[in-house]
């Protein structure tokens, strides 16, 4: 086997994904990704690019489809599902590296302070969250209300 052959065999991480897979270890906070999955009973497996899969997400709270504690992002719908869709993906990774720079738990009191300032300003938690913003509005599925609707041809200014 070359060395290239070897290498589709076994995953390699940029230096980037290893520091924020080990950073995420250190803090603890994907080792707290993995209890809350085995807690609700996903199914876990190995994802791409350092990230742990868990699927099949069944609790209410937090109402999202996807979310991500550390390196584990924990879903609602089947990996496949999520690994076949690169913008949702991409937009939970850039989650598993905010974790990272903000040295672990520290992210949760930051994240829903920034959501709950999104809503007082916006009435979403999302649109002027900056965590969100920084990991894209639209790859996540949120609908940015801060910008301004079209206004209809005719209509003078006025939204009908």
């Amino acid at each position: 086997m070359t060395q290239g052959q070897g290498r589709s065999a076994v995953q390699l991480l940029t230096p980037g994904q290893r520091v924020r897979q080990l950073a995420n270890l250190a803090n603890g906070t994907t080792l707290l990704g993995l209890a809350v999955a085995a807690a609700a009973g996903t199914a876990v497996s190995k994802g791409p690019r350092g990230l742990v899969m868990a699927s099949g997400y069944r609790w209410r709270i937090p109402y999202a489809g996807a979310f991500t504690l550390g390196n584990v992002v924990i879903c609602r719908i089947r990996a496949e599902e999520l690994t076949s869709n690169p913008a949702l993906l991409g937009h939970e990774e850039k989650h598993c590296s905010q974790y990272a720079y903000c040295l672990g738990l520290p992210f949760l009191p930051l994240y829903f302070l920034a959501a709950g300032w999104s809503q007082l300003r916006t009435g979403n938690p999302a649109s002027a969250n900056f965590f969100e913003r920084q990991a894209g509005l639209a790859a996540g599925g949120y609908v940015d209300t801060r910008t301004p609707k079209p206004v209809p041809h005719g209509a003078g200014g006025i939204e009908v």
